[in-house]
């Protein structure tokens, strides 16, 4: 009876991933299923799964005839959740929606795409269809302006002056900032700026983003408007007051932000006059304002533009010839560091060195010969010398004592040198290929 207890324990967890992997939608309205015309209702759909996603879902796009609608940014937040006694984990995303005239509108359901984990490939889910009512704000009836609907609103100004005193010539750059929570940021209206006679008017161009919630979410909009008035005469002048007005999301109350006017007194441009009147010195005294110039001046100046032009062209030619120079410098180094000639410098150090060590020895046959193998140098060297080469790889990797031989193949190097280059030499003269294995 046991046996067959314990094999059925073992079977639920298969049949529980025979079912698939869990997967679940749902989408709700903030804050509520009715707004005004101009303010921001949030779709927020919920994408929940028992296991895990292999991928982000693919949110569909969504496009309501008199509404506005931002799409989420691909930035999702996390959820995890018990449901039915499980655990459950989800992505929440948010569509923003700011109709543009009042009237019912209805969202279809949206096929939302996922892979979930333990799954035998994507799955498309639906979420349900929604509905939501837009009402014309109190005291905007058929009115085309865009209309500002917010819970909250901050209208601030800030004053550059090129100079404390302003003079003719001189400018004044008015800064306007609008922040306001739950409204979508391109829907911030512009603010009006009045021409003035007398300052030349520079709008500058606005700056449009979206108010950050701190959490990765958006709660709002913001935008900055500037301008910047230049004198063009003396005078007082006034920046006349700039009224925003817009309507409270959750009481549908219409107000007015504004900030207030300026005062700006612009004086007249500044002459400059001699401390004393030197011309009147001059005429007094009997003489005129004369300009003499000594002849030698000319010349003298001639001389040090040409001093101080071939100064400049040999600066110039002397970095580049200086650069020429370590490059070729640096190429020289590179070939000696790859000559047979280095290799060969290398050969008696290491084979003196204890052990002895066959690198150099290696390295200097492949550049001189192209050869890797002793064996296939052996066969060009004379009987002599091809016998020490061999009693010293003998005494290298064999049990014979190795001092002797050591000192014997250092006596023959030279010999050893001469006779492998002058086969290296005869062989690249030869005609006919290269053998096909060497």
């Amino acid at each position: 009876m046991k046996r067959p207890l314990f094999s059925l324990l073992l079977l639920v967890p298969l049949l529980a991933w025979a079912d698939g992997p869990d997967v679940r939608v749902r989408s709700t309205l903030e804050p509520a299923e009715s707004v005004l015309v101009g303010g921001t209702l949030n779709l927020q759909v919920d994408v929940l799964v028992d296991t895990w996603f292999t991928d982000a879902p693919q949110m569909p796009k969504l496009d309501l005839d008199g509404a506005v609608v931002s799409e989420p940014n691909g930035e999702a937040t996390h959820l995890t959740e018990q449901v039915d006694g499980k655990t459950i984990f989800g992505l929440r995303y948010r569509y923003q929606i700011t109709p543009q005239r009042a009237q019912t509108f209805l969202i279809p359901a949206l096929a939302i795409r996922v892979q979930p984990g333990q799954g035998s490939g994507p799955v498309v889910v639906k979420s349900e269809a929604r509905r939501f009512t837009a009402r014309e704000p109190s005291g905007s009836e058929g009115s085309d302006a865009t209309r500002l609907v917010a819970q909250k609103l901050e209208f601030t100004q800030a004053l550059q002056r090129s100079h404390e005193l302003l003079r003719v010539g001189d400018s004044i750059t008015r800064h306007l900032r609008v922040q306001a929570e739950g409204a979508q940021a391109m829907l911030i209206p512009p603010p009006a700026f009045a021409e003035i006679d007398g300052l030349k008017r520079y709008p500058q161009t606005p700056s449009v983003a979206p108010l950050s919630d701190g959490r990765g979410g958006v709660s709002g909009g913001k935008r900055e408007d500037a301008v910047t008035y230049v004198a063009s005469r003396a005078g007082d002048f006034h920046l006349p007051a700039v009224d925003l007005q817009w309507w409270d999301a959750t009481s549908g109350e219409a107000h007015t932000a504004s900030v207030p006017a300026v005062d700006v007194e612009v004086a007249a441009a500044a002459t400059y006059q001699a401390p004393f009147p030197i011309s009147e010195d001059l005429r007094a005294l009997g003489r005129k304002t004369q300009l003499h110039i000594a002849t030698h001046w000319p010349l003298t100046l001639l001389v040090l533009a040409l001093l101080g032009a071939l100064l400049y062209v040999g600066h110039n030619w002397g970095q580049v010839l200086l650069a020429w120079a370590k490059a070729w410098r640096a190429a020289r180094r590179q070939a000696w560091l790859a000559s047979s000639a280095c290799a060969w410098r290398q050969v008696r150090p290491q084979l003196s060195a204890n052990p002895p060590e066959m690198g150099a020895l290696y390295l200097w046959l492949r550049r001189i010969s192209g050869c890797r193998e002793l064996s296939t140098v052996g066969g060009r060297l004379p009987v002599s010398l091809r016998n020490h080469l061999l009693v010293f790889v003998r005494s290298r990797y064999g049990r014979e004592p190795r001092g002797r031989a050591d000192a014997e193949l250092l006596s023959t190097l030279p010999s050893i040198r001469r006779a492998i280059a002058r086969a290296s030499r005869s062989s690249s003269t030869a005609k006919g290929l290269k053998p096909l294995n060497p």
